[in-house]
C-alpha cells in the first residue's frame, strides 16, 4: 500500500470513528470513552502525517510506533464501548473494531521493516 492510501485511509477511520461516536448515548461513560476514542482514533492519521515528513529513519519509527500505540488504545476503547453497550449500532463498531486490527497488522508490518532497515546499517 502506498503512503497517500494509507493516509487516506487513517482520515477515512478518523471519520467513522467520529461519525460512529455521534451515536453513543449521553452518559457519563459514554462521553468519556467517546472523547478519548475520537483523539487516539484521530491521532494516528495525524501522527502519519508526520510520519511521512519525518526527519530520520529513527525518527519516521518513533512516529509510526506512536501511531501503532493509538491504535492499540482505540481498540480497546472501541471493545468496551461495545461490551457495556454504549453504542446500540453494532454494525458500525464491528466495522470499526475490524479496521482498527486491519491497520494494525499494516503498522507492524512497516515497523518490521523500518526496524529493519535500520538494523542492518
Amino acid at each position: 500500500m502506498k503512503s497517500n492510501q494509507l493516509e487516506d485511509r487513517l482520515i477515512e477511520f478518523s471519520v467513522n470513528v467520529i461519525n460512529c461516536c455521534k451515536k453513543a448515548d449521553d452518559s457519563f461513560a459514554s462521553q468519556h470513552l467517546v472523547k478519548q476514542l475520537i483523539r487516539s482514533a484521530t491521532s494516528v492519521a495525524l501522527n502519519y502525517g508526520e510520519a511521512r515528513s519525518a526527519e530520520s529513519s529513527r525518527d519516521f519509527l518513533h512516529k509510526m510506533k506512536l501511531c501503532l500505540k493509538e491504535l492499540r488504545e482505540s481498540i480497546v476503547n472501541m471493545k468496551i464501548l461495545k461490551q457495556a453497550q454504549l453504542i446500540k449500532d453494532k454494525e458500525i463498531i464491528n466495522r470499526l473494531i475490524d479496521e482498527n486490527n486491519q491497520l494494525i497488522s499494516i503498522f507492524v508490518a512497516s515497523i518490521k521493516t523500518a526496524t529493519s532497515k535500520i538494523n542492518n546499517r
